[in-house]
């Protein structure tokens, strides 16, 4: 490829930003994340494509169907798919149907490794530390996780995008298969991980039940930690999850029953 028809770090930096700043902000069910990536590539079709509307018209399509995945890492896809289109763009050996095979076989696999670094992980540790900061009313909690999830989530994305137009279909070999899978596996074992380490120290509850002991009485507080230290934030993790994942509740009726549990409690002298 001639150096002079390769996309500059600036052209690229367009295509990286209007996907990552554009991706749900005209959505739909039936092409959901897809009309971002059409406003991404227009430069692209400007700059190729200006003197041949066929061939425009063609890209615009391919990249007007059906796409959703996680957002910030699915950005290796469009970095994969950008050297991909500009392989095509200047007469390189590259079908054309290549970039719509690698969006529908990469999305899936991105989205399980995205949403686990992401929602797993990331997400909860910020959120932990924030929490921590805002006890008492303090507003740095909030101004603490808006200004490190603003830096994180587009870093993220910058070097995925950068990187997927790197290394190109290579890439393809890390991201899916058994070594997707192996990914996807160790993120979710350590976002399980992390979760429960933010919900026993950040969850407080406990009951004010006594048992019988002979004449006397002992805390039923107690006696569940010496069985089982943490066993009701516990619950209420697990009864959270059963919600979501069996009921299908929304996570608003979730923190709703989750409140009127709490609330009854207390006034039945339970918690």
């Amino acid at each position: 490829m001639a150096e002079q028809n390769k996309l500059t770090k600036k052209e690229l930096r367009q295509i990286w930003r209007r996907w990552g700043f554009t991706h749900l902000s005209s959505m739909s069910y039936e092409k959901l994340q897809a009309h971002a990536w059409a406003f991404a590539y227009l430069p692209f079709a400007n700059k190729y494509y200006a003197n041949d509307p066929e061939k425009k018209r063609r890209l615009l399509l391919r990249h007007s169907m059906f796409y959703n995945t996680e957002p910030q890492t699915g950005q290796v896809i469009n970095g994969i798919v950008a050297s991909l289109e500009e392989e095509i763009a200047v007469g390189g050996d590259v079908p054309e149907e290549l970039p719509i095979n690698i969006k529908a076989t990469l999305m899936g696999p991105l989205a399980g490794i995205g949403d686990s670094i992401i929602q797993g992980i990331i997400v909860p540790i910020l959120l932990s530390i924030a929490m921590g900061l805002a006890a008492g009313g303090n507003a740095i909690g909030p101004i603490f996780y808006i200004i490190c999830y603003g830096l994180a989530g587009p870093l993220i994305s910058y070097f995925s995008f950068m990187n997927g137009y790197k290394l190109g279909v290579n890439a393809i070999d890390v991201i899916i298969g058994e070594n997707a899978k192996r990914i996807t596996d160790a993120f979710n074992v350590l976002g399980i991980m992390v979760v429960g380490g933010l919900a026993a120290s950040n969850i407080a509850l406990i009951t004010k039940l006594k048992i019988p002991m002979g004449d006397e009485t002992q805390q039923l507080q107690e006696v569940l930690d010496g069985i089982f230290p943490k066993i009701l934030p516990l619950a209420m993790v697990l009864l959270a999850w059963y919600l979501l994942t069996s009921k299908q509740l929304s996570a608003t009726k979730v923190i709703l029953v989750l409140t009127v549990i709490s609330a009854v409690g207390v006034v039945i002298g339970v918690f």
